[in-house]
């Protein structure tokens, strides 16, 4: 088992958590970006350029992952992509997206963004918190307890 991060929006504290993870576990961990992402000097842990463009970083993250690995993301299309390959995906808030409820956030996320394209201005998500890092932190060391 592998963690994969999509790592262009990962909050820098949340890719700290999971670089402790990492070195914690021994678990294998690759942050996927557009741009260089700095990690600690580990041989566990490494970063993957892929080049600019629309879903690169995710399409290489579903290519080179296998059934079991867990994605981090926040992104919906991506997370519904790793669950039906056979994965896991867990957004940077601590939720985990699966099978059951997917295809809900895959609509109401299709809904929202039909409503920003005709004008309705619907504010965005609540602002990262220290809640939101604890739940993570949280889910993810239940998920490598249970997986390793």
């Amino acid at each position: 088992m592998q963690i994969w991060v999509d790592a262009d929006a990962c909050p820098n504290v949340i890719k700290d958590i999971l670089f402790r993870a990492s070195e914690r576990t021994g678990t294998l961990l690759t942050l996927v970006a557009n741009q260089a992402v700095k990690t600690p000097p580990s041989a566990l842990i490494k970063s993957l350029q892929v080049e600019s463009g629309f879903d690169v970083a995710d399409n290489t993250i579903v290519q080179r992952m296998e059934p079991g690995d867990l994605v981090i993301t926040a992104d919906i299309p991506l997370a519904a992509e790793v669950i039906e390959k056979g994965g896991h995906a867990l957004n940077p808030r601590g939720q985990f997206y699966t099978r059951e409820n997917i295809k809900q956030r895959l609509a109401m996320r299709d809904f929202m963004e039909t409503m920003r394209s005709s004008g309705i201005q619907s504010g965005g998500p609540a602002a990262f918190n220290h809640g939101d890092r604890m739940e993570f932190a949280n889910q993810l060391d239940r998920f490598l307890a249970k997986n390793k």
